[in-house]
């Protein structure tokens, strides 16, 4: 299992090409984003190779999935995130679902959704793609309409590609739902992707109430061999707190792979 940092929540209000320097900095060679379509692509990727960094995800264009009616929108968004995906390097895509529609029934958003993310399946297989689908938690966004893990992984199971996983968000998890382990431990096989930060507060993973190194050191146990995204809010001191989460990261694990840290 390797470390990255998210830059759009690590360094909020900063210029994205220092704070590439700036997760270098703190020994953390790895990064993603959020959204591609608001910002100087190609200033990003020549820092990226200047820096000799690795850009490990993004997210799709923000189109709900749980209406039928704009499904080609999404997937047209996914074709051009796919595009983008090719120029930095990136195989993962991270995908929201989008707000419940009060006017349609559980059952047909879900349906929408299913059937949306099936639709998705040859493109993603043709472009080697592994899209991310990412519940979130309600106190932070509510009305969002996936934030359950069983519902999360029920999904998983009817799309039935090996394209489509979860991202497992472990502070949005934390807020929903807890019981962390058991269900990282029950669907390891289904998870595509890790996010993490301190709860309460979404600050860094040394803060807080979860206990993050048996967090850790237990995905590793499981032989997950993907990346662990820190997407908390460091709102002083980054290059710091950065370091900190790197090293918190680094000594659960190494208990797991030896002297070696990934």
């Amino acid at each position: 299992m390797k470390f990255d940092a998210c830059i759009d929540m690590v360094f909020q209000g900063e210029i994205f090409s220092k704070a590439l320097e700036k997760t270098k900095e703190a020994g953390i060679t790895s990064y993603e984003f959020w959204s591609w379509w608001d910002k100087d692509i190609e200033t990003i990727l020549e820092s990226q190779k200047a820096l000799n960094m690795k850009c490990i995800s993004f997210c799709t264009k923000f189109v709900t999935l749980l209406d039928p009616l704009k499904r080609q929108e999404y997937i047209k968004g996914l074709e051009e995130s796919i595009r983008m995906a090719k120029d930095f390097g990136v195989n993962i895509l991270i995908s929201q679902v989008g707000n419940r529609i009060p006017e349609k029934s559980y059952k047909e958003q879900w349906d929408s959704l299913a059937t949306g993310l099936r639709e998705c399946d040859s493109l993603l297989k043709k472009n080697d793609i592994t899209l991310v689908v990412e519940p979130l938690n309600l106190m932070d966004h509510p009305g969002y309409f996936l934030t359950d893990s069983k519902e999360a992984f029920r999904l998983i199971k009817e799309v039935d590609s090996k394209n489509v996983k979860i991202l497992y968000d472990i502070y949005h998890f934390q807020v929903s739902e807890g019981n962390l382990i058991q269900t990282i431990t029950e669907h390891i096989s289904d998870i595509g992707h890790f996010h993490c930060a301190g709860n309460p507060g979404r600050g860094n993973v040394t803060e807080g109430e979860i206990n993050y190194s048996e967090v850790f050191r237990k995905i590793q146990k499981l032989g997950y061999d993907g990346y662990m995204g820190l997407e908390g809010k460091l709102l002083e001191k980054r290059i710091e707190g950065l370091k900190d989460a790197k090293l918190l990261f680094d000594t659960s694990i190494a208990k797991i792979v030896g002297n070696k840290v990934q």
